[in-house]
């Protein structure tokens, strides 16, 4: 996985109200709408995560670019120095 180098968050992860709807988490850490794909994978052969919602709640995804069960946060941050 990598580090979102965007990542300008003032808090990790990203607690939020999402609804029903497919989304498109960045995995190539290029994204400037992180952490969700703006397209700057293009040509790098990484591909976003699409997740798909069918209930609206609140969510707590990853904004680091660390974790090990994206899109959602696994406290990887805590190792962000």
């Amino acid at each position: 996985m990598t580090r979102f180098e965007n990542d300008e968050a003032q808090s990790h992860p990203l607690v939020t109200e999402m609804g029903v709807g497919t989304y498109y988490w960045c995995q190539c850490g290029k994204t400037r709408t992180v952490p969700y794909c703006d397209g700057s994978h293009a040509g790098s052969g990484v591909m976003p995560l699409e997740f798909e919602l069918t209930q609206e709640g609140t969510l707590a995804i990853c904004n680091c670019g660390l974790t090990g069960t994206p899109p959602f946060c696994d406290g990887s941050h805590a190792k962000i120095e």
